[in-house]
């Protein structure tokens, strides 16, 4: 009963993965995965260390990490995949990445919560989480909902409340950018006019209107939230206690 169960589970998730993929191969995945880009490589050059982990449905690997010694792609078994693992249990030990890309893996997947988790306890104190997903406060948002492709089981978690899970598994959000103002329009006349509006939404950062966001968050407590400190109640005064008085001629 159980590898039945384990056997369902692993189709339901590679039906999402593979209807994902097709999406992000087709002409509007295109546009969204190349705005992605131009923001990780910016961000990814920045950082440092051994070992970037990324894991979600695209089969491209993550770009601009010219400080990281390695990059290792996680997920179902697909082509692109070097290492195949389940959504809530990776390969890999506590701490052992320096930063983990999830791009688009909340907004493909089975348990939010459980991928989120899984990939907090990967990254090292210090280390760095980031996080690409459809932004719902848009037009790219809204299409998901009338779609009738693979975009039409995304997610679209909107970012303040991935905010609020990483700040209860012990990250700092450092930075939250946003990208692809553009509608998701298949004609390639509208597309070029309207243009422009990637220039004016990535000068203004805007949340409304951008197809998808980035989340830059550093791992600050493995896991713990600070405690506040009890508040100290103040004592009363010091009050001098009476001495008796001792006469030279009682001490004799």
């Amino acid at each position: 009963m159980t590898d039945s169960l384990f056997s369902e589970t692993d189709a339901e998730r590679l039906a999402l993965i593979r209807g994902a993929r097709a999406w992000l191969a087709g002409p509007l995945g295109q546009q969204l995965l190349e705005q992605e880009r131009l923001l990780l490589d910016e961000e990814l050059a920045r950082l440092f260390g051994g070992y970037l982990v990324h894991y979600g449905p695209s089969p491209e690997r993550a770009m601009g990490a010219g400080q990281i010694q390695r990059r290792v792609h996680l997920g179902a078994n697909l082509p692109g995949v070097e290492i195949v693992c389940e959504e809530q249990a990776w390969p890999l030990s506590e701490h052992a990445a320096d930063v983990v890309l999830l791009q688009h893996g909340l907004d493909f997947c089975l348990s939010p919560h459980g991928l989120l988790r899984e990939a907090a306890r990967c990254v090292r104190p210090g280390g760095h989480l980031l996080i690409l997903g459809i932004n719902p406060w848009s037009a790219w948002g809204t299409r998901h909902w009338f779609a009738r492709d693979g975009f039409r089981d995304a997610r679209c978690i909107a970012p303040a409340r991935i905010g609020d899970w990483l700040n209860l598994l012990g990250f700092a959000l450092e930075k939250r950018r946003f990208g692809c103002y553009r509608p998701p329009l298949s004609s390639a006349v509208w597309q070029s006019r309207l243009a422009r509006l990637e220039h004016w939404g990535g000068r203004w950062q805007q949340p409304f209107g951008a197809g998808f966001y980035l989340l830059v968050a550093r791992k600050i407590v493995v896991g713990l939230r600070p405690l506040r400190q009890p508040q100290r109640v103040p004592m009363g005064k010091l009050v001098p206690l009476p001495v008796a008085k001792i006469s030279r001629r009682d001490s004799e």
